[in-house]
């Protein structure tokens, strides 16, 4: 740990930051925003379905047919 390249950004004190660099060359603080969760499968996301293009469109449409179908009820009442 204490071998490991450092980090080397410039602090808002002016001093050279310390900590461990990433393989970016910066370190977790000054390194930027992070590349996310893997893409697809390997994530783990599709357990259960529900976030898939299908389900939410789904989801969707049945969200637009109650809202119809309520604007009729009160139409109508």
């Amino acid at each position: 740990m204490h071998l490991s390249p450092r980090c080397g950004a410039r602090t808002r004190s002016g001093s050279s930051c310390c900590s461990p660099a990433m393989p970016n060359g910066r370190c977790r603080m000054h390194g930027g925003a992070s590349p996310g969760a893997p893409k697809g499968p390997r994530n783990g996301m599709y357990r259960h379905g529900r976030y898939t293009a299908e389900a939410v469109e789904t989801r969707r449409e049945l969200s637009e047919w109650l809202r119809l179908m309520r604007r009729a009820a009160e139409g109508v009442g």
